[in-house]
């Protein structure tokens, strides 16, 4: 993974091999989501309709959604093993590609044993690739480099404006012209992913190699020494941090599931005499992320100047706080359906709104945040485990769907609001305690590549 012997080729003051990966990712995440923006859907749609879907109960969706978001993040784990022990990330992001490619492609096909063998490949794929590729954004900057939480804000802004289209393109194919269809149109979102990758190589040769045959003794050194005290510490802190990721999940993956469930049934979809299709909503996130990401990566940025508390745990709370916030507008949506018998869109609108102001201050951050804690040789096996987290999150924001069909919408969501909220604060009053168990990995950020410090989010945006 290493880089620094290496004078990488620059694009906006960044390694031209992290718009490789922007776009590979992007893509990826264009099939991910667009087969997410569709699935329940799929399954609740009755047998009997004219696009005919699988007529399960609510119930009966929700919890395979749940299993299958977790399953898809728990196999982040052993791919990140695979990738740390055998091949490294580069060719592990590959064979993750492949095995996408297969599973989308087989989704297309109308029938039932399809249907399960697709899910399974793409578990597989993107166990393969996700925690890989991310882990090779952070090899592409040396320890101490201010900018690579800004690299993983624009690599960020890849994967939701591939979210952002899927859900507009997939969701209408999908609901308009065929489930099938759109689940065909995801695959063919990979395939493009798969190419920017084999086609970028040239500019990701040094990194994302196995680290047992590197080049520098440092490397192949770290990978047989036992962890110092200072690696187990941070080792704590991250898994100490994984817990607000979990509670982070747990309610925000509620998007795909009771969310969108919530939008076809209770929402007045109508907009200038036309229906708006449910699944368009889940576009909505990441169309936010890419407006918001500059200006509240710039925020961070400009607080860390003035010498305020900026450090990634303290976002990473505040983000929990935020998004937890946002549900209280679901709470209002709730209590305009059982006055009116429906509830407006705008409701939606500025629940994931708060929504994604909590993710960009805790997902990209989180991300790089592992890539600056983690031993170098459990770099891939950290991030699985973050994926995996995040897949346990979803799993249970998929137990939540299903209790709402005894306790109600209005319990959960204001429920999931008010348990934010207060976890979110419990952190941060620990966290005083809990930071100096990084033994200062993020008090150096800035005394590295100084000379970029001119280039901001936003020349990308005006470029």
């Amino acid at each position: 993974m290493s880089n620094t012997t290496i004078n990488q080729k620059e694009l906006f003051g960044h390694p031209i091999g992290l718009f490789v990966l922007f776009f590979t990712e992007m893509w990826e995440r264009f099939s991910y989501y667009g087969m997410r923006a569709i699935l329940v859907l799929y399954l609740v749609t009755e047998v009997a309709d004219k696009n005919s879907g699988l007529g399960w109960t609510d119930g009966e969706a929700l919890s395979l959604y749940g299993w299958y978001t977790m399953m898809v993040y728990v196999m982040s784990i052993p791919g990140g093993i695979i990738a740390d022990k055998l091949l490294g990330q580069r060719k592990s992001v590959l064979i993750g590609s492949i095995l996408l490619v297969a599973g989308h492609g087989v989704l297309a096909i109308e029938e039932m044993w399809a249907f399960y063998a697709g899910l399974i490949l793409i578990v597989l794929g993107v166990g393969m690739l996700k925690p890989n590729i991310s882990t090779m954004v952070g090899g592409l900057y040396k320890q101490g480099d201010i900018r690579r939480d800004k690299g993983f804000t624009i690599f960020y802004i890849g994967i939701n404006l591939g979210a952002f289209l899927s859900s507009l393109v997939v969701g209408y194919v999908g609901e308009v012209h065929g489930w099938h269809y759109g689940f065909g149109l995801a695959g063919i979102g990979m395939l493009l992913g798969m190419m920017v990758y084999l086609l970028g190589q040239k500019y990701l040769l040094h990194v994302g190699n196995f680290i047992g045959s590197s080049q520098s003794e440092e490397e192949r050194e770290a990978a047989k020494r036992p962890l110092t005290k200072v690696e187990k510490d941070r080792v704590s802190v991250l898994l100490l941090s994984f817990l607000l990721v979990v509670v982070f999940w747990g309610a925000f993956e509620q998007a795909g599931g009771l969310m969108n469930i919530y939008t076809m049934n209770k929402t007045d979809r109508m907009f200038m005499g036309f229906e708006i299709p449910a699944s368009v909503f889940q576009s909505i996130n990441a169309m936010f992320i890419i407006f918001f990401g500059t200006s509240i990566a710039l925020f961070w940025a400009n607080r860390k100047l003035k010498g305020k508390v900026s450090t990634s745990l303290f976002k990473m709370i505040i983000g929990l706080i935020i998004m937890g916030a946002g549900f209280f507008f679901m709470t209002g949506a709730t209590v305009q359906f059982e006055a009116e018998g429906s509830s407006a869109m705008y409701w939606l609108v500025l629940a994931y709104l708060f929504h994604t102001i909590g993710e960009l201050c805790l997902s990209p951050v989180a991300l790089s945040y592992i890539t600056k804690l983690a031993p170098l040789k459990y770099a891939s096996i950290m991030m699985g485990v973050y994926f995996a987290v995040t897949g346990f999150g979803s799993k249970l924001a998929g137990l939540l769907g299903e209790w709402s069909q005894s306790l109600g919408e209005f319990k959960i969501f204001t429920g999931i609001a008010v348990f934010c909220v207060f976890f979110g604060i419990i952190m941060l009053a620990l966290r005083n305690k809990i930071e100096p168990l990084t033994h200062g990995v993020e008090d150096n950020e800035g005394q590295i590549h100084d000379e970029a410090e001119g280039f901001e989010l936003a020349d990308l945006k005006e470029s």
